[in-house]
């Protein structure tokens, strides 16, 4: 068991010191004490009471190389520094912009990467009592103010983000369980809005602002119950994850306003959620201390990982360490810079979507491919984990011989020629056009699934999902379009000409929203609304079902390294280039060098390499 793993690694005593470096496969990742960030006067921040430590990066794309900054909160303060990473030590003395908010803290902030310069950055911030600012912290200016009477959303705001591919809406999701969608060229009124109906499915329904003008927010999203803890959206933009305090992740398709999936925890509420590389997986935490990887293609859960001792508080991808194995060397010729030049450039392309990427790689000779998703956790327990999610898990069919050591995968896998991918499906589905481009075939899992590289299954109990998949018929083509023209024949136009106007991809409209907040809503639809809240999915009866399969009917992964790297509560993981950062509740941001990478902070002639890039 993983006790007892850790025991032999170090015994009782070491696992309760801080450790500031660790070994993986690749070699060892060195904490670099001179490059940590953190409130100018060093001194650890009294947390209790105060909302969770976040962090942006952004690149501006200066000329001196060194275009990366950085913003962080700590309790009421808002910094904004260069962020040198791996090279240089950091200097907290200068501050490009630095903050201080009475009677409201920041909570979460999001730069706007499609125009940073370097004269200018567009930096949305939430705040403890709903608001929402954007600033521009290099000119040093606070140009707008959203929600400022708190008419739209008086909760905590849980998650900001600008909206991929455009340069003026953004999501916001609150502690209400709404979601809001706005355009930062348009106000907010000055009364509460009023609403009408969009579009309502299982547990959601999305609704836009009804007025005389374009005004804020142009939807609002109802979804489930609960607090909205933190969405996420897809590599190419066009889905959105979302997951709950209700204990479900839920995931649209945010063109067309449709449910493509959901998904249960095994208890507790959901705090984070990550998408892979390529979009094929979605990995979820949160108060039930797991890991939980979910099939975008099979709406399925093929694998929980423990190795955490409290509340899991953020996943993410390693997109860097990622790599693909063919068994036609051809495919990738060149040197191994020049493989990591194209994996690294697959992880930043949001121009294709995932359903191309997938047809383009099952178009091609079905060749065999071994390959290992990176993803990293931490938690409430102060501890770090980095897992592999290896071939093994993803394919239990194929034969074992196949190499499955390998990490990374930023490609679409298929099965060798002849293979069958057996997927599974709820038998409650009402709309089976789930397959198409973006669904492989789909049939039961057998309950006996390979387990080596993986805990020994428990045979306690577990918790289980209901069938989920009634209203998936979102994530089929053609769909968003039919959505969008049933929109604008019923007086929305507005809206979705907006969208297209401002979204350079055509990606618009997303916003999460609670049923619990429905009778809220100003519509002449409310008792309808109402009677759909009634409707909620009783938790137990999801114990054994595909949205929560019991513990010993998947795979249960083991953490490749679990260590201790704080005081306090970790809050941030981000995978860079050069290195990766975590932060604690007391204000301490840390870089951790990769294998090979430690040299660039006192090598001088190595001082131009690359730095940490935002994935």
């Amino acid at each position: 068991m993983l006790i007892s793993k850790m025991a032999a690694e170090g015994g009782g005593k070491e696992m309760n010191e801080i450790k500031t470096q660790f070994t993986t496969r690749e070699g060892v990742y060195k904490l670099l004490t001179h490059s940590e960030y953190s409130r100018p006067n060093r001194v650890p921040f009294n947390s209790q009471g105060s909302n969770p430590v976040k962090v942006s990066f952004v690149n501006v794309n200066d000329q001196s190389g060194n275009g990366d900054r950085i913003c962080f909160n700590v309790g009421r303060e808002l910094y904004f520094y260069i962020y040198k990473g791996v090279r240089k030590a950091a200097d907290l003395s200068k501050p490009i912009d630095k903050r201080i908010y009475k009677g409201t803290q920041p909570t979460c902030h999001d730069f706007n990467h499609l125009t940073a310069t370097a004269e200018s950055v567009s930096l949305l911030v939430g705040f403890s009592a709903g608001q929402v600012q954007l600033i521009d912290p290099i000119k040093k200016e606070t140009s707008k103010l959203f929600n400022e009477e708190r008419l739209i959303d008086k909760s905590r705001v849980t998650c900001v983000k600008w909206v991929p591919g455009s340069e003026s809406l953004f999501l916001v999701s609150h502690a209400s369980g709404n979601m809001y969608l706005y355009n930062v060229e348009h106000t907010c009124g000055t009364t509460a809005p009023h609403y009408q109906l969009l579009k309502q499915g299982e547990n959601y329904s999305v609704h836009t602002c009804k007025s005389k003008s374009t005004r804020n927010p142009l939807l609002k999203w109802t979804v489930g119950e609960g607090a909205l803890n933190e969405f996420a959206f897809s590599p190419d933009g066009k889905f959105l994850a979302c997951v709950s305090q209700d204990g479900f992740l839920r995931v649209f398709n945010f063109d067309a306003v449709e449910l493509h999936g959901t998904m249960k925890s095994y208890f507790g509420g959901l705090l984070c959620v990550c998408w892979s590389p390529d979009g094929k997986y979605i990995v979820a935490g949160g108060e039930d201390d797991l890991v939980t990887v979910w099939s975008f293609l099979d709406c399925r859960v093929i694998a929980r990982g423990h190795g955490h001792k409290s509340w899991v508080s953020v996943v993410a991808f390693d997109h860097y360490t990622t790599s693909v194995e063919e068994s036609d060397p051809m495919e990738f010729s060149g040197s191994d810079e020049d493989f990591q030049d194209q994996m690294i450039h697959f992880g930043r392309d949001r121009a294709n979507s995932t359903q191309s990427r997938l047809s383009k790689r099952n178009s091609t000779d079905s060749r065999p491919v071994s390959v290992t998703y990176r993803f990293g956790s931490v938690g409430q327990d102060t501890q770090l984990c980095l897992w592999d999610l290896t071939e093994d898990i993803l394919f239990p069919h194929l034969p074992l011989s196949r190499t499955r050591t390998h990490t990374n995968v930023m490609n679409a896998t298929s099965p060798p020629a002849g293979a069958t991918i057996i997927t599974n499906t709820s038998s409650n589905t009402t709309n089976g056009n789930n397959s198409g481009a973006n669904t492989p075939g789909i049939n039961s899992l057998s309950t006996t699934l390979p387990r080596s590289n993986s805990l020994p299954h428990s045979a306690g109990t577990t918790t289980t999902t209901t069938a989920n998949n009634t209203n998936k018929a979102g994530s089929g083509g053609g769909i968003g379009s039919g959505i969008m023209d049933s929109a604008i024949a019923t007086g929305v136009s507005k809206f979705a000409t907006l969208s297209l106007h401002d979204r350079k991809e055509r990606h618009h409209e997303k916003d999460h929203k609670r049923n619990h907040s429905m009778g809220h809503i100003s519509s002449k639809s409310s008792d309808k609304l109402n009677l759909l809240t009634k409707t909620k999915t009783d938790p137990a009866k999801t114990l054994g079902t595909l949205l929560c399969p019991r513990m010993e009917d998947v795979p249960l992964l083991e953490p490749l390294i679990c260590k201790k790297i704080a005081h306090e509560r970790l809050t941030v993981l981000i995978f860079l280039e050069d290195c990766l950062v975590t932060a604690c509740q007391e204000g301490f941001i840390c870089t951790w060098a990769r294998p090979g990478k430690v040299g660039l902070l006192s090598s001088q002639n190595q001082a131009s390499s690359p730095s940490g890039t935002v994935v």
